[in-house]
């Protein structure tokens, strides 16, 4: 017979919807996605580790390019730095199975706390989940083993102590926003959330009809104000000043980024993951106007501004996903409550009522002290499988081989200097570090003028081959369906060396590196 404590530490131990929604980022990796090989999904996780190395061999940050041979001794500003040497040290110590394991421990714990946060605002431990599970299916879109993983997380942070609105808790911002700049550039994000809640309180300050009313929402506003300015403030405290915010500041103001760099340019709503987009979209939409009957100013400008920067950039969608889903949470309470109301006498009364009571029997499940052992589980389970001796293909810690040039790299030479795509750019660097590449991922770095000259050799425009002739490129790797392939089969000054059906690389016949059998 189960003693009344033995039954007390059984349910304990056992699940909570909170721990479900922990986990939720698992089951969309492993579940509906490719698994570990979704995290690799570009190159750039490649550069993020070798940097991270380097730093921790150096002790000190990078001040010029360490990894191109079109760039030597420029100027680079490793924005990131402390996430490198992060990742950096993971890799050394686990490879790259805890790189992907410490993005994914990330990303439970960005919806864990996106979860706590909305069943908070709205008192329903259903809508919460629902919502979690929408803003984890739309931000998967951006689910890459990269350091804007801790943006993702910091800004979940902030959101639930600015919805605590309590004042005194804001002096916390700009302690943590020195730990976020040094971890990502996104740290802007805080701020600009900071500023809609200012910015919100300032227009109720103005709509306000009693001086009382008034007075205190002014106050409220040049508190956020200032919490703004002290995030600035601290976001100084970089290894390199001022200079990284002017470097930011020249990325994110020009518009050659946002027409050449994929994930910075508008979604293509016909993409899978869209669906949860346009719902967010459409309830977000509707919560706006709600929350402006009711003179609610702050999510009028949250779900307004983000809502703008999502459809500007696609790289902004989870970020407003992560905004959206507790406003929304506030917004579908309290809808529930009005239809209940209004529909008395009706047929969809009892719908109404029907999810309520389904709602409020899951509150009662779910209410009590659990551990929440169930979530770290998961992840240790998780790891466990990807450390396996045979583990299957989704939880292999790899670069899909589909999409990266791994057979390839058996045909290279480290004294090879390579035209590649930035993507593959950044692969190279992970395999082949110290070899120098021609161009990676750091688009902020190689700046528009050069990416523009890439641009032009990859559409075979513009004197192409003049252009790598002035880079004593010798060795060329490419997919097979891209025109410059095309091109090169067709020139004399280049031969195909390697052909797997997926990747090609072509050498100079001008002299340079050859190949054994030449």
């Amino acid at each position: 017979m189960i003693r009344a404590k033995d039954g007390q530490l059984i349910r304990r131990l056992l699940p909570s919807i909170g721990d479900f929604a922990f986990v939720l980022p698992i089951l969309f990796l492993f579940g509906r996605m490719n698994g570990a090989t979704t995290l690799l999904g570009d190159g750039d996780t490649g550069w993020h580790i070798r940097t991270g190395e380097w730093i921790l061999a150096n002790g000190r940050v990078p001040r010029q390019d360490i990894f191109s041979f079109t760039r030597p001794h420029q100027v680079w500003y490793a924005w990131e730095w402390l996430s490198d040497v992060i990742m950096g040290w993971l890799h050394q110590e686990g490879g790259m199975h805890a790189v992907l394991l410490g993005a994914i421990a990330l990303l439970c714990a960005t919806f864990g706390l996106l979860y706590r946060l909305i069943r908070l605002k709205s008192g329903s431990v259903l809508i919460a989940f629902v919502l979690t599970a929408i803003a984890a299916g739309g931000s998967s879109i951006h689910w890459l083993a990269r350091p804007h993983l801790f943006t993702m997380m910091f800004l979940i942070a902030f959101y639930s102590i600015l919805e605590e609105r309590r004042m005194r808790l804001l002096f916390i911002l700009p302690f943590a926003t020195v730990i976020w700049t040094n971890l990502h550039g996104g740290f802007i994000a805080g701020i600009i959330l900071i500023c809609a809640y200012a910015g919100g309180e300032l227009i109720a300050a103005l709509a306000a009809t009693q001086s009382d009313e008034r007075c205190a929402a002014r106050g409220r506003s040049w508190r956020y104000g200032l919490s703004a300015l002290g995030c600035l403030a601290a976001s100084l405290i970089n290894p390199y000043t001022w200079h990284l915010h002017a470097q930011l500041v020249r990325f994110l103001t020009h518009p050659a980024y946002f027409q050449n760099v994929s994930e910075f340019v508008s979604i293509n709503f016909r993409h899978p993951l869209a669906p949860f987009f346009e719902v967010m979209l459409m309830l977000g939409a509707a919560t706006a106007f709600w929350s402006l009957t009711r003179r609610r100013f702050v999510p009028l400008v949250l779900l307004a501004g983000w809502a703008h920067l999502a459809l500007l950039s696609a790289r902004n969608i989870p970020l407003f996903m992560l905004v959206a889903a507790p406003q929304l949470g506030i917004a579908l309470s309290e809808w529930m409550t009005h239809l209940q109301e209004k529909t008395r006498g009706s047929t969809l009364h009892g719908v109404f009522c029907g999810f309520g009571l389904l709602s409020t029997r899951l509150d009662a499940a779910d209410a009590g002290v659990r551990w929440h052992v169930a979530g770290p589980a998961a992840l240790l389970i998780a790891g466990a499988m990807m450390y396996g001796h045979t583990p299957s293909t989704r939880l292999q810690p790899r670069y899909d081989p589909g999409a990266y040039p791994t057979a390839a790299l058996a045909v290279l030479h480290d004294s090879d200097r390579i035209f590649t795509s930035d993507t593959w750019g950044g692969y190279l660097i992970y395999r082949r570090y110290p070899a120098k590449v021609f161009l990676d991922g750091r688009a902020d770095f190689y700046g528009p003028e050069f990416e523009a000259e890439y641009n032009d050799i990859m559409g075979v425009r513009s004197n192409w081959e003049a252009r790598l002739a002035a880079y004593d490129v010798n060795t060329i790797l490419l997919a097979v369906d891209t025109p410059l392939s095309g091109a090169l089969k067709n020139s004399r000054g280049w031969r195909p060396v390697y052909d797997d059906g997926m990747a090609i690389v072509f050498r100079s016949t001008a002299g340079g590196t050859q190949t054994p059998n030449d």
